[in-house]
């Protein structure tokens, strides 16, 4: 029987049971269940804004959303939401998905904490956004109601997750904090990798090459 959390219906087709069960083997606990609030706040604030969107594909850019931490997917030096990204890729080519939908989930991956932009690309896309948004900074909290919430948090605890999720983010960077330059996961390393200085885009431009 599918599985109805807060009457949003978890996919359960061969091509998401086969993403979840990458999550499981390459993931964690942590990872596990916050994937899945997200894919749930994500399609909950959908449906509630009158959204359509591709529920299958919403699912599986959830579940790829953070597979690029991963000791199995990172890169030595592309920005994590990238390996997420590229993860998702190969494994809708390998199972023979059409190349629109293939790009829609891995900008959903790529794009999930650029602020400013995802949120005014495809339903997809912006929806994985907001979901992960929902979740780790509460954006929009009272969009949803303290039941839903709760029925979300029961399902897919969150375990003090507030405490864990940043040294989960640093652990899966920490080896190229480089890739973090330009964007909010260099708040992560600033404040817990010793030593680390940000990139100053401003002395980028004045150091160039340039001579004027």
């Amino acid at each position: 029987m599918s599985q109805m959390i807060a009457d949003i219906k978890i996919p359960d087709s061969k091509l998401a049971l086969g993403a979840a069960e990458l999550l499981r083997e390459h993931g964690n606990d942590l990872l596990w269940n916050h994937s899945h609030r997200v894919f749930l706040f994500g399609a909950l604030q959908g449906k509630n804004a009158g959204v359509k969107f591709d529920s299958e594909l919403l699912y599986i850019s959830a579940l790829f959303h953070d597979l690029g931490l991963t000791r199995h997917y990172s890169s030595p030096d592309k920005r994590f939401e990238v390996d997420g990204a590229n993860a998702a890729r190969n494994y809708l080519q390998s199972n023979g998905v059409p190349a629109e939908s293939i790009q829609l989930v891995w900008d959903a991956v790529a794009l999930h904490t650029t602020i400013g932009i995802a949120q005014h690309k495809e339903a997809e896309v912006a929806l994985i956004y907001s979901g992960v948004g929902y979740d780790v900074m509460g954006e929009n909290f009272d969009s949803l109601t303290e039941d839903i919430r709760g029925q979300v948090v029961k399902a897919y605890p969150r375990d003090n997750f507030k405490q864990k999720i940043l040294p989960a983010f640093l652990e899966g960077f920490k080896h190229k904090p480089e890739t973090t330059f330009g964007n909010i996961k260099a708040d992560v390393c600033a404040m817990l990798l010793p030593g680390f200085q940000r990139t100053n885009f401003c002395d980028c431009v004045l150091h160039s090459p340039w001579n004027e």
